[in-house]
């Protein structure tokens, strides 16, 4: 079965779209989160889901894994022959503050996915939940157990193509200049902003004097980095302009 698809052309700001498969790499690299949106009795509704993308050996490629339980609504409505979704995957890298509210904005890295999306089959759902569980938490699986035969049974995951993609970036400055007639004695710039890690939690039933392990603490590290690289990207974008 196949779908019609909508445009994927962005209609307003369109020199913000960019057909990069490095800019989508690195959204859907750093992301966690996928909002899915999908039609349920005649009405729309978006949900949350943790997602990777990985090759399933399978010959069919990359693939955006969305994962959930066997009784979620989703994984209900796909049945056999997959269900229409648009999975959107956001980062908002800072607030852009203007000398007006019109003209504030922000900026932010987004990668929409259209397509239908079907259950992973039954012989590959230990390797796609693997390859989701190695883009949340990386390294953690030389350290836990095998996933059981019961858990396996109880888990699901989705997986949507990656051929019908829009991707939208602002990564810039304030829309500013020396004689626009503003009030430059009124501040403007931008409030960078980026995912990061606090100070880990021991669980109550972790043994005392258990450490925590390489691959947690190299995770907040990459997460700071990521944030850190970012704004030192955008400052050297903006030239010897930036105040810092």
């Amino acid at each position: 079965m196949t779908d019609a698809s909508p445009s994927l052309t962005v209609r307003r700001k369109r020199e913000r779209q960019s057909d990069d498969p490095a800019v989508l790499d690195e959204i859907l690299e750093h992301g966690l989160i996928a909002h899915v949106g999908m039609v349920r009795d005649g009405l729309p509704v978006v949900l949350p889901y943790l997602y990777a993308v990985g090759d399933l050996g399978d010959g069919r490629g990359r693939r955006l894994l969305l994962h959930g339980s066997t009784g979620g609504g989703l994984f209900l409505d796909a049945g056999a022959e997959g269900v229409s979704v648009s999975a959107t995957i956001t980062h908002v890298d800072g607030l852009v503050y203007a000398r007006s509210l019109n003209d504030s904005s922000a900026n932010y890295r987004s990668a929409m996915i259209f397509g239908r999306a079907t259950i992973v089959p039954a012989e590959l759902r230990m390797t796609a939940l693997w390859i989701v569980g190695d883009h949340l938490m990386p390294g953690r699986r030389k350290s836990i157990r095998e996933i059981t035969a019961k858990e396996l049974a109880q888990t699901q995951v989705l997986q949507l193509p990656l051929d019908r993609v829009s991707v939208k970036v602002r990564f810039q400055g304030v829309g500013e200049a020396p004689d626009d007639g503003e009030d430059h004695g009124v501040w403007a710039g931008i409030l960078p902003l980026a995912v990061q890690a606090g100070a880990p939690i021991t669980g109550a039933v972790t043994d005392a004097g258990v450490p925590v392990p390489p691959d947690v603490t190299a995770l907040s590290v990459e997460l700071d980095a990521r944030g850190t690289a970012r704004r030192a990207a955008l400052v050297e974008a903006l030239g010897p302009a930036a105040r810092t």
